[in-house]
C-alpha cells in the first residue's frame, strides 16, 4: 500500500513537472507574446520575461518588435516625361501593435513588401526624371505616406523609406553626359569672355597711362624682354621701335651739316695786322682747287630704293 502511494506521488510529480514545462514560456526583450485561448485573442499581451500559459488550451505567439529593414525589388516604370527607369528602395518599419499585426493581416511582412512595390511604381509614374535624380527627399516622404496609410490598420508603423538607386538606359546616360559637357563648355567660354573683358579694360587703362609717358612703353618692352630671356631654350625676336630708327636717321642728317659748318669757319676767316700782307705776297700762287660738292644726306629708310640685282646665267 505504501509502495503504491509512493508510486502515485512520483507519477503526479512527474506529470506536474511536465505540465510546468509545457506551460512555461520565455519572451525576449524585443518580443511581445500574444495569447490565443481556444482560438480567441486574450487581451493581455505578455511582456518580456518568464510567463505561464494553460497547456493544451492556450497558444502563445511571439511578435518581433524590432525595426525591420526590407529591400524593395527594382521596379521598372515610365516617368511623366516618358523615360523608362528602374528604381529600387528600402523600407524601414516596425510593429507597434502585436495583436493587430497577427489578427488584422495574414503576413504583415509580405503585405508591407507588396504595398511598397505598388507605391514605388505609382511614384515613378507621377514624377519627372529630374525629380527622381535630384529631389529624392520629397519622393521619400511621398512613399512613406503612401505605405504608412494602410499599414496603420495592420499595427505596423513605417519608420522611413529611401530610394536606393535609379537605373537609366544607356542612351539616356549618353545624352545626359553630352548635356553636362555642353554646359561645362558654355561656362568655360563665359568665364574666358569675362576674363578677356576685364583684361581689355585693364589694358585700356595701361595704354592711357603710357600715352602720357612714352618712355614707360620702352621700359615695359625691356621688362618683357628680360622675362622672356630668363628661359634658356628660347628664341628671342626683338622688334626695333620706330622712334629709335627716326633718332638714328636724324643723327645721320645732322653729322654732314656740322662738318660743313666747321669747314667754313676754318677757311673763310681773314688775317689781321700788316704782317699778314708780306706773307701773302711771298706765298706762291697756288691753282684754285675745284670746290667739293656738299655731302649728300643719307636717304631715310622709306626713301631708299632697292638696288638692282643681276643674275648671271
Amino acid at each position: 500500500m505504501v509502495d503504491a502511494l509512493v508510486t502515485l506521488i512520483v507519477v503526479l510529480a512527474c506529470l506536474g513537472a511536465l505540465g510546468v514545462l509545457a506551460a512555461a514560456r520565455v519572451v525576449k526583450q524585443y518580443e511581445r507574446g500574444v495569447v490565443f485561448r481556444l482560438g480567441r485573442l486574450r487581451s493581455d499581451i505578455r511582456g518580456p520575461g518568464f510567463t505561464m500559459i494553460a497547456p493544451l488550451v492556450d497558444r502563445l505567439q511571439k511578435v518581433n518588435m524590432q525595426i525591420v529593414t526590407m529591400p524593395v525589388p527594382a521596379q521598372e516604370g515610365i516617368t511623366r516625361d516618358n523615360v523608362t527607369v528602374r528604381v529600387d528602395a528600402v523600407v524601414y518599419f516596425k510593429v507597434v501593435d502585436a495583436a493587430e499585426a497577427l489578427v488584422a493581416v495574414e503576413d504583415y511582412r509580405f503585405a508591407v513588401s507588396q504595398m511598397a512595390q505598388t507605391s514605388l511604381r505609382s511614384i515613378i509614374g507621377k514624377s519627372d526624371l529630374d525629380d527622381l535624380l535630384s529631389n529624392r527627399e520629397k519622393l521619400n516622404q511621398g512613399l512613406e505616406l503612401m505605405i504608412d496609410s494602410p499599414a496603420v490598420g495592420w499595427g505596423v508603423h513605417i519608420d522611413r523609406v529611401e530610394i536606393k538607386d535609379v537605373s537609366l538606359p544607356e542612351t539616356m546616360k549618353r545624352s545626359m553626359a553630352r548635356q553636362a559637357e555642353a554646359d561645362r563648355e558654355r561656362r568655360a567660354r563665359v568665364i574666358n569672355a569675362d576674363a578677356e573683358l576685364q583684361a581689355s579694360k585693364k589694358l585700356a587703362e595701361a595704354a592711357s597711362q603710357m600715352a602720357d609717358t612714352p618712355s614707360a612703353l620702352q621700359l615695359r618692352l625691356l621688362q618683357t624682354v628680360m622675362a622672356v630671356a630668363a628661359e634658356k631654350n628660347s628664341t628671342l625676336v626683338l622688334p626695333i621701335p620706330v622712334e629709335l630708327l627716326r633718332f638714328l636717321e636724324k643723327g645721320q642728317q645732322e653729322i654732314p651739316a656740322a662738318a660743313r659748318t666747321e669747314g667754313g669757319a676754318e677757311g673763310g676767316a681773314p688775317a689781321a695786322g700788316p704782317a699778314a700782307a708780306p706773307e701773302r705776297e711771298a706765298a706762291p700762287a697756288q691753282p684754285a682747287q675745284p670746290a667739293q660738292p656738299a655731302r649728300q644726306a643719307m636717304p631715310t629708310l622709306t626713301e631708299r630704293e632697292p638696288e638692282p640685282h643681276t643674275v648671271e646665267r
